[in-house]
């Protein structure tokens, strides 16, 4: 099903994908942009075509198709950080993870402008994962939702050195019942990851993750230098890099592990 800017790929396993960050569109009416390229740099490039496999998990998967320069649907629609203390983007953001202005001066959405778009963009995007996690809790006592994210690998504005390939966030622990957690732990520990690092979850998973009625949240943040050829410095000549279905494999067949950890975990714990 597609509807506009939103695709929702309905599956019956108790597994829901969110993808808040794939799109790249930006609508006519977003007016004072500073510059179109920069205005996607920070998508979560190709995080679709990467986890493309889902599908053979019976997996529903909800993805929106505009830039998260529009409107960021992972962020607290009250525009509350989620990381207090931290460097990070708004709701509406008005500057690139590296802190370049997206918009030429005076010219960034004011409240009547993110009120329009959070009712345009961001409420649908939550009454979509919000009907879906209620549709397969229905059926199966037990959800997870996986939020499904990626981002460069250094960025000095937003975290020190090099970011592990692999960053699981559980809001340190709240989201998901211990179980899970130790699950996902154990099916990492070969590879270069964090959990609850520098990114712990965001509003999705900490909006959703109630493991007491039967939701469990988890987001996975990754590095993209583990499925693309990742440029040192990004610009218009280099950025975005295509998508290396070979590049990509070995970090996909991790995800496939994963992907099928959770589902058969919801399956297990609903009996």
């Amino acid at each position: 099903m597609s509807a506009d800017f939103l695709v929702v790929r309905r599956g019956r396993a108790p597994l829901v994908l969110g993808m808040p960050h794939t799109g790249t569109d930006i609508p006519g009416d977003i007016t004072g942009l500073a510059d179109a390229w920069r205005a996607t740099l920070d998508a979560d490039w190709w995080i679709d075509r990467l986890y493309a496999f889902a599908a053979e998990l019976d997996a529903t998967i909800v993805r929106t198709t505009i830039s998260r320069t529009v409107i960021d649907c992972n962020r607290a629609p009250d525009g509350a950080s989620l990381y207090p203390g931290q460097a990070t983007t708004g709701l509406c953001p008005t500057e690139t993870f590296d802190g370049v202005p997206l918009y030429t001066p005076d010219c960034e959405p004011d409240a009547a402008e993110i009120a329009r778009r959070r009712t345009r963009w961001f409420a649908p995007y939550h009454a979509a994962l919000t009907a879906e996690l209620a549709r397969l809790r229905a059926l199966h006592g037990a959800v997870v939702l996986y939020d499904c994210h990626s981002i460069r690998s250094r960025i000095g504005r937003l975290f020190d050195g090099e970011l592990p390939r692999f960053n699981l966030g559980t809001n340190n622990g709240a989201t998901c019942a211990p179980g899970l957690q130790t699950a996902l732990a154990g099916a990492l520990a070969n590879e270069n990851h964090v959990i609850n690092g520098r990114f712990r979850g965001g509003y999705a998973t900490r909006h959703y993750g109630q493991p007491g009625a039967g939701i469990h949240a988890v987001q996975m943040e990754l590095a993209m230098r583990g499925y693309l050829d990742e440029p040192a410095t990004p610009s218009p000549e280099n950025w975005p890099p295509a998508f290396d279905a070979a590049h990509a494999a070995g970090m996909q067949s991790t995800l496939k592990n994963i992907l099928t950890l959770c589902r058969d975990w919801a399956l297990k714990d609903a009996l």
